[in-house]
């Protein structure tokens, strides 16, 4: 698992139970869920660095598509109402794109 000895198995799972549906994902509930919310600024940057799959420092509109498939490679595709959505609120400085920092605002809401 990627996110080993940042996030616990059974967290992971919980969260993404209870968004299996189409359009039920909320980046709030999720984070909360999955113990994100809780963790220092450090593990939060690891696990951006996890989800940033390209590695340009940026998560772009298609590595949030499929941010789910970060936490289990068996989890669904955010819809594209949810993956604007989410895209729209971590996305601070307008440019289309969620940095580090922001990524961390996002986790910390």
């Amino acid at each position: 698992m990627a996110f080993a000895g940042i996030l616990s198995d059974a967290d992971v799972a919980a969260a993404l139970q209870a968004c299996q549906a189409a359009d039920s994902f909320n980046y709030k509930t999720f984070f909360a869920k999955v113990g994100l919310a809780a963790k220092t600024p450090e593990d939060i940057k690891k696990a951006f660095f996890i989800i940033d799959q390209d590695k340009s420092g940026f998560i772009e509109e298609e590595e949030l598509k499929l941010f789910l498939q970060n936490f289990s490679a068996g989890a669904r595709a955010l819809t594209d109402a949810e993956t604007k959505a989410f895209l729209k609120a971590g996305d601070a400085d307008g440019d289309g794109m969620i940095g580090v920092d922001e990524f961390a605002a996002l986790v910390k809401a």
